[in-house]
């Protein structure tokens, strides 16, 4: 069968990965959760203990957690090179040190903000709190990110086109207008890598499946499977 890869919405950084599967042109399915809800059940154990999203069911059905092992995965199946490089290639080198910082702390530095807007019951000084430091936090890593846009000469985070780390980095980009952190165009290197990526059809048919505005498959997408069928037959990896 096909790998399924298990997204979240809203805003799940399982988006990116779906632009991945797209520029990485392989038939790949797609599962849809809701990480308010579904997600919190306790048959998705079975995908996943720790009820987080992104999961990608392999070929031969087994359950893979965690984003830097799924697109290790991908890397290793990419024969054709079309969203990573050769091994020892200086830009693969390139490539999986964006991909860490994207994955680490730029990801990290929102935790408090989806803590604060996710809190159940409610703790307004707790939240208050939360947010000021998610705020410093993000701009700090968006500073930091936007330096290594400025001395880099390429198009993209490892080269002149999209790779796995710009798949990162699409998945959470947005999430500084998602929880109005800042106007993007106080990083304007960064803010330009958003506008090509952005402009990129599998980012556009990525961010189309997540909004549920397109139904139809396409490229090297087969469809969507159900979420209850995944569960029944997932194994652990």
């Amino acid at each position: 069968m096909e790998p399924v890869l298990v997204y979240g919405v809203p805003a799940g950084s399982s988006m990116g990965l779906i632009a991945a599967l797209e520029w990485m042109g392989q038939p790949y399915r797609l599962c849809r959760v809701d990480m308010l809800g579904e997600m919190r059940d306790a048959a998705y154990a079975r995908l996943n203990a720790r009820h987080e999203t992104p999961v990608l069911v392999t070929d031969d059905g087994r359950s893979l957690s965690e984003t830097m092992a799924i697109a290790a995965w991908l890397e290793a199946r990419d024969s054709g090179r079309r969203i990573s490089f050769e091994a020892q290639a200086p830009q693969a080198d390139l490539m999986h040190q964006r991909m860490a910082f994207i994955n680490t702390g730029f990801t990290a530095a929102f935790a408090p903000l989806w803590t604060a807007l996710e809190m159940d019951p409610p703790d307004p000084d707790l939240q208050a709190s939360l947010r000021r430091f998610g705020l410093q936090s993000v701009i700090e890593r968006h500073d930091k990110l936007e330096a290594m846009l400025r001395e880099s000469p390429h198009a993209f985070l490892a080269g002149e086109r999209p790779t796995l780390a710009d798949a990162l980095f699409i998945g959470v980009a947005r999430w500084l207008d998602f929880h109005g952190a800042a106007r993007p165009d106080r990083w304007p290197f960064m803010a330009a890598l958003r506008g090509r990526l952005e402009a990129d059809a599998a980012v556009q048919f990525a961010l189309a499946i997540e909004n549920g505005e397109m139904a139809q498959a396409r490229g090297a997408c087969r469809g969507h499977v159900a979420l209850a069928d995944l569960v029944e037959q997932a194994m652990p990896v």
